[in-house]
């Protein structure tokens, strides 16, 4: 007996009732899903967890606005077209069924963090409404080839720090309740480094604004430096912390405190295009870039040979793997994990190729 559950009154209409959800997508199903989602950048099980309980809820319930009559359990989940109403009462019954009940506004403050995450959008037009976004090994959707022609340049710190600083500000909103101080030390840190090492900084510009909707930093790291690699990558998350001292100083050419031959190691600091810019095209073009300027970086530092990277949001998890890069150590405070890969190995590959394999059927902004 479905009782108050999703599923038929005597006149044939739903009685939705965010609690009895299991009813319609089993304990043993959403463990599944939330299996493939723990371990992701910044997802812990409880995330996952409230995530795929607010997925098939908006599911259900887009099928009722469409007079859908659901009869049989669900197999298994697919997005929802459009957005869908959830207030923070109903999230509330989702994410503490069967707990301790937990505040409206504690459900609204983890709904927060998804969005933070990437992993829905929200609008709002009178009532908060939300959408699933695609996500990759969970979900398929038809992919989107249309390309914006994009120009790569060098970084302009007199015109690109303040736009740049704004969206790699983003990457952090999953780990901070407030970044209002983080775009504005991002910005003198990317202006401090293009005046130290300008080599490993570059841009993609929009032809018609030149405004840049992409950027990169490839920081070449002093050999003394090189420690924190295999210390907690939260040790290091330097643009968001409160502290003026970097934990990886720059390696830079004719320093006395640097030789040529000394500096082996260089760390992606930034990597980023804009929504909605991230298509196979300019992700393709952007990481060739990357290519040229590694080479020309051995050119200052000619033993460079190990690449390291910190992946701060999970939408760019596919594309790090793509890549080569592998996991070589974890953080017991955040979902954050260092990642490596040889120069060598980076150099080699045919970035047509890699980036062909991957899915970008919803453009995303972060990395």
């Amino acid at each position: 007996m479905v009782g108050k559950a999703f599923g038929h009154s005597l006149n044939g209409s739903w009685n939705m009732n965010p609690e009895c959800i299991d009813r319609w997508f089993s304990i043993e199903q959403q463990r599944n899903y939330i299996s493939m989602l723990t371990g992701r950048v910044g997802l812990t099980r409880r995330r996952a967890e409230c995530f795929v309980r607010l997925w098939i809820y908006l599911l259900l319930k887009h099928q009722q606005e469409l007079g859908v009559e659901l009869r049989q359990p669900l197999t298994q989940l697919h997005i929802p077209e459009g957005f869908i109403a959830c207030t923070h009462r109903e999230a509330a019954e989702l994410f503490y069924a069967q707990k301790e009940r937990g505040s409206d506004h504690a459900a609204g403050m983890m709904i927060d963090k998804l969005l933070a995450l990437g992993l829905i959008e929200k609008q709002f037009d009178g009532n908060c409404l939300y959408h699933i976004r695609p996500l990759p090994n969970l979900t398929s959707s038809p992919p989107s080839r249309k390309s914006v022609q994009l120009a790569i340049d060098s970084f302009n710190p007199r015109t690109d720090a303040v736009p740049v600083a704004s969206f790699l500000a983003r990457n952090y909103n999953w780990m901070h309740n407030s970044t209002t101080a983080i775009p504005h030390k991002i910005t003198k840190l990317l202006r401090q480094w293009a005046e130290q090492y300008p080599v490993g900084m570059r841009v993609l510009r929009c032809p018609e604004t030149f405004h840049p909707v992409g950027f990169y930093l490839l920081y070449p790291t002093l050999v003394e430096c090189e420690v924190n690699f295999f210390l907690p990558p939260s040790k290091s998350l330097h643009l968001s912390s409160a502290s003026n001292i970097d934990p990886l100083r720059m390696a830079i050419p004719g320093n006395p405190d640097c030789t040529r031959e000394s500096v082996t190691s260089v760390l992606v600091r930034s990597w980023m295009i804009d929504s909605p810019y991230r298509n196979w095209e300019n992700v393709s073009q952007f990481l060739e870039d990357v290519q040229i300027t590694l080479r020309r970086m051995q050119d200052d530092f000619p033993n460079l040979c190990d690449f390291y990277a910190i992946v701060i949001h999970p939408r760019y998890e596919e594309l790090a793997t793509s890549l080569g890069f592998q996991k070589i150590g974890t953080d017991p405070k955040m979902s954050l994990y260092w990642m490596y890969t040889a120069v060598e190995q980076f150099l080699s590959l045919n970035m047509e190729d890699v980036v062909s394999k991957l899915e970008f059927a919803s453009p995303t902004p972060e990395f």
